[in-house]
């Protein structure tokens, strides 16, 4: 009988996620499954939640890994803190701060957008003022803007708000592990990432992390979150500290333990010599393609992202068919571009486990080859 997982191909996997994992990853989600309520695996769950506040740099009691992919962060961001009529503002400028404008008028609230050209920052001037027109609930937007490239001024955006009650909700699921998050320092009130990005873990977990201030937006709600698996006034019971703990749900017990070993691997390296090491591959990498004549879509180098590379592709060069060679015939997977800026850039993914020197050469070397036909 033919088992599909025998053939499963050896990628690499450059695009924008997911990354590859460590092998000392894959073989913590092959280990024995306890039960979700068992106090050994208690006992793994609070050392996460420690592991996650360290790399979050924050002493939020609520720090833990949702039972969801990033998306389900931003779902359980939204659901948590937004009531019909809200208002809340989105600094829009790459697809998934798009996908925060969707996901708060779904939900009844009063949403106001400002856009800006995708490959671009936001506006720190243009927010300020419009925040000294109107009160807002909430302020959301994305720190590392995958789609895009951009890596958004979010300190600058977070003492905009720091002193009132206005919520900042930040989007960072390619940042964690891979550049600096610094949630209390810069007035972030909930922050979610994902597993399988700079973690370099499988997907389907969503660390987040909500501040003292919206666990009291939270609990003083008009009306019943609207989503029961994602209720934070729920998982609370089941994240808390000590032994006592309310089943919520079934939590994936070899997921928990796949975070868990990639978030040691990352202490056991060092979190300063992490960061390190994805800003030396990020420059590695412009340093490389701008040999072959290729150049990131991002101009201003304060802006750009160091873990998820947005490069233009040059005239006469089909996006989808480069890709494709890299893939069929090198085994190298790129991201390519969204929305407008499909068929105009590649993304080259260096996050975690992969975020090294040998695989720029390896992608690098097979671009030539494609180019020299």
């Amino acid at each position: 009988m033919l088992n599909l997982l025998d053939s499963i191909p050896n990628v690499l996997l450059l695009g924008a996620g997911p990354s590859c994992c460590s092998p000392s990853t894959y073989h913590a989600l092959s280990c024995p499954t306890l039960s979700h309520m068992d106090p050994y695996f208690i006992k793994i769950m609070d050392e996460i939640k420690s592991y996650l506040q360290q790399l979050m740099d924050t002493k939020n009691e609520l720090t833990v890994p949702l039972s969801t992919s990033g998306s389900g962060g931003m779902e359980a961001t939204f659901v948590n803190i937004v009531e019909r009529g809200d208002k809340i503002l989105v600094l829009e400028n790459g697809s998934f701060s798009e996908r925060m404008i969707d996901v708060a008028g779904r939900l009844g609230a009063e949403v106001t957008a400002l856009h800006y050209p995708w490959g671009e920052p936001i506006s720190v001037e243009e927010a300020a003022a419009q925040l000294k027109k109107e009160h807002y609930k909430a302020v959301a937007m994305v720190y590392a803007e995958t789609s895009t490239g951009v890596l958004n001024p979010v300190e600058e955006i977070g003492a905009l708000v720091k002193d009132s009650d206005t919520l900042l909700l930040v989007d960072a699921v390619p940042a964690l592990g891979g550049i600096p998050i610094k949630v209390d320092e810069w007035g972030i009130d909930i922050c979610y990432s994902g597993s399988q990005k700079c973690l370099s873990c499988p997907p389907g977990l969503a660390p987040i992390t909500v501040s003292p201030k919206a666990i009291e937006v939270i609990k003083n709600r008009k009306t019943k979150v609207p989503n029961w698996y994602l209720d934070m006034n729920m998982i609370m019971g089941y994240w808390g500290g000590g032994q006592s703990r309310v089943y919520h749900h079934t939590a994936p017990v070899n997921m928990i333990y796949g975070l868990y070993q990639a978030l040691y691997n990352i202490f056991e390296e060092g979190v300063d010599q992490v960061f390190a090491r994805h800003m030396a591959a990020h420059h590695y990498l412009i340093e490389q393609i701008g040999q072959i004549g290729w150049e990131l879509l991002v101009k201003d180098e304060r802006y750009r992202l160091p873990v998820v590379n947005a490069l233009k592709v040059p005239a006469g060069i089909d996006a989808a068919a480069f890709r494709s060679r890299l893939l069929n015939d090198y085994q190298i997977e790129v991201g390519g571009g969204y929305g407008s800026l499909d068929g105009k850039v590649i993304r080259i993914g260096l996050m975690g486990y992969n975020a090294q020197k040998y695989n720029v050469d390896r992608v690098i070397a097979a671009m030539k080859e494609i180019i020299a036909g």
